[in-house]
């Protein structure tokens, strides 16, 4: 069995990991630190979320590092502030016992004098955001010109935040020589498209398959109607009293919707999502961790960077848009040797979906009921049992105990434990007794396909690309249109939607609004189209479509382009 001390780390490394009680290594790290301790080269490595990838680049750089001068001799590029910070923490834990060594985090949302006091002290490792380093570069207060090594760690998530040109920008700072590593979860093209650019030949390693999911993580769905999606997931969340979970919605909206909904109802839940500060954030992100929440729902966005073990379920209340971020998404569980579940929550129309996730992850789903009543009123007596045994006791009630024995003298024993359940589980039960059955959630399931919606009376009615064959159903769709719009839900009405395209009808007062949101639009990358049609509600016809004419479409298209550079702009700022 390989252990640490063979892949050639130095003395004071081996007893930090001593300290921190790591005793095998994993995978990636068994493939890559002896590599890059050996051999000055650039390094693809491919690898799940939570493997040890952190270690994997660490061990090496920190041995790497000359101490005897303050010159930055490595840059570590990661995606969020969060994953900055842990690395950083992580990175100071391996370097225990190396002296003179700093390392700084550079990240947005804190004190730029602070960070550039610190630089100043000298720092031989930076660990940082593109945002906040681009801004650093410029203003000159870092030097990478003399870096020996540059990690870009979770390529594939900054590359889909939009820090491709900040990259690029940062990486142009940099001297050819350097030796430069790619860790990333998935290998899309745009990651390779990176390696090409700014690797010289670089050394590929594998852990699994690419794109694969972890072994250590289950797949399962449930196929109920969009409009159920929230009983659904309360069904899995009562049906597992010891839930530690992410819940993934697509957009801000539907994220804090949910959370409220969850805590209106009595769960302990928060939102997180790219509306919040970073000071909020920071609280829900604490929350989380110290369990004090037990539900994170959250934007696939918003939750980049997150890095909790223990978490047991991820459940994806909507699937995402594009199917390789469910990689991403199922990779918050099952960490560091741990088992975890991934549930999705889908309608009918969207099984299709299911399928082309098997094929990236390498696994099968399992489709599955919803649990029944009966059944989540049993998984939760039988964790109040479990926590009743293994309760300490606590003796200082014992001066009680003689009056509370001679109060239920009556009772029996199974009287007792009748009247203790009843007491913790009667409105429960009585909630579940009244509830939909499963039968009746996954009979609506079949009924999602079209429906038709309020009049306007003075309306257009639109024909759009988008349709089944997308993963839409008339509420998904509906909930996409008015989000892109930014209507209210009765301002998108009669939405029919077909295999490959859709109709729907809007207020004419909105056509203009129409044509300038979906002017030049793309989904999953390729173009939507929207035109008007004269057909008020039967089939599409040949010809029965008129292109909204615009003048202004340059400005149009300038407009949104800024539109876009603000949204990256501010993605990068999380």
């Amino acid at each position: 069995m390989t252990n640490f001390s063979s892949l050639g780390l130095q003395d004071n490394l081996l007893k930090a990991i001593t300290d921190l009680g790591f005793e095998t290594p994993s995978d990636v790290q068994i493939k890559s630190i002896p590599i890059l301790l050996e051999q000055k080269t650039d390094l693809v490595a491919l690898a799940q979320t939570g493997t040890g990838k952190t270690a994997a680049f660490g061990f090496p750089l920190l041995q790497h590092t000359d101490t005897n001068t303050k010159t930055t001799q490595g840059l570590i590029l990661s995606p969020t502030r969060e994953l900055c910070l842990q690395i950083t923490s992580e990175l100071e834990q391996y370097a225990k016992y190396i002296d003179k060594l700093n390392i700084v985090a550079i990240y947005g949302g804190a004190s730029l004098q602070d960070q550039a006091k610190q630089i100043n002290r000298g720092a031989q490792i930076i660990v940082a955001t593109p945002g906040r380093m681009k801004d650093m570069i410029k203003r000159k207060i870092i030097d990478i010109s003399k870096i020996e090594y540059c990690v870009l760690d979770e390529a594939d998530e900054m590359l889909n935040m939009g820090f491709y040109e900040d990259i690029t920008e940062i990486l142009s700072h940099s001297p050819k020589e350097k030796s430069t590593w790619l860790f990333s979860a998935t290998m899309p093209k745009e990651v390779s498209g990176i390696a090409k650019k700014f690797m010289n030949k670089p050394v590929e390693i594998t852990v699994g398959q690419r794109n694969m999911s972890t072994k250590n993580v289950s797949h399962s769905y449930f196929t109920v109607s969009a409009r159920d999606r929230y009983n659904a997931l309360k069904r899995l969340v009562d049906a597992n009293p010891d839930v530690y979970a992410v819940v993934f919605c697509r957009t801000k909206r539907d994220t804090q919707k949910v959370a409220e909904k969850l805590i209106e109802d009595g769960y302990n839940a928060a939102a997180l999502h790219g509306d919040l500060s970073q000071n909020q954030r920071d609280l829900v992100m604490k929350s989380f961790r110290n369990k004090q929440v037990q539900m994170l729902v959250a934007t696939d966005v918003a939750a980049r960077g997150i890095d909790v073990d223990d978490i047991t379920h991820v459940i994806n209340y909507q699937l995402p848009d594009e199917t390789e971020i469910y990689t991403h998404r199922s990779g918050r569980t099952g960490r560091a040797g741990k088992t975890g579940k991934s549930f999705v929550i889908i309608t009918k129309s969207e099984q299709r979906k299911i399928k082309s996730i098997e094929r990236i992850i390498g696994q099968s789903f399992k489709a599955e009921k919803l649990p029944t009543s009966e059944e989540i009123c049993e998984s939760q007596m039988f964790y109040l049992a479990e926590n009743i045994k293994n309760t300490e006791v606590n003796h200082d009630i014992d001066f009680i105990l003689p009056k509370l024995q001679e109060v239920l003298a009556d009772l029996d024993k199974n009287e007792l434990i009748k009247k203790f359940f009843s007491v913790e589980f009667t409105r429960f039960y009585n909630y579940y007794k009244n509830a939909p059955s499963v039968e009746q959630l996954e009979n609506t399931a079949h009924k999602d396909k079209s429906q038709g919606s309020k009049s306007f009376g003075n309306e257009n009615r639109y024909f759009i690309n988008l349709g089944e064959k997308d993963g839409f159903n008339w509420m998904s769709l509906k909930d996409f249109l008015k989000e892109n719009l930014n209507l209210g839900r009765d301002e998108v009405g009669k939405v029919d939607v077909k295999g490959t395209f859709s109709f729907f009808n809007t207020p004419k007062s909105q056509t203009d609004k129409v044509f300038k949101t979906f002017e030049n639009f793309q989904h999953n990358g390729r173009s939507v189209n929207v035109e008007i049609t004269k057909d008020k509600g039967k089939s599409r016809k040949k010809g029965n479509f008129k292109r909204k004419n615009n003048s202004k479409s340059k400005t149009h298209r300038k407009g949104r382009s800024n539109n876009r550079n603000k949204s990256i702009e501010r993605r990068r700022n999380r």
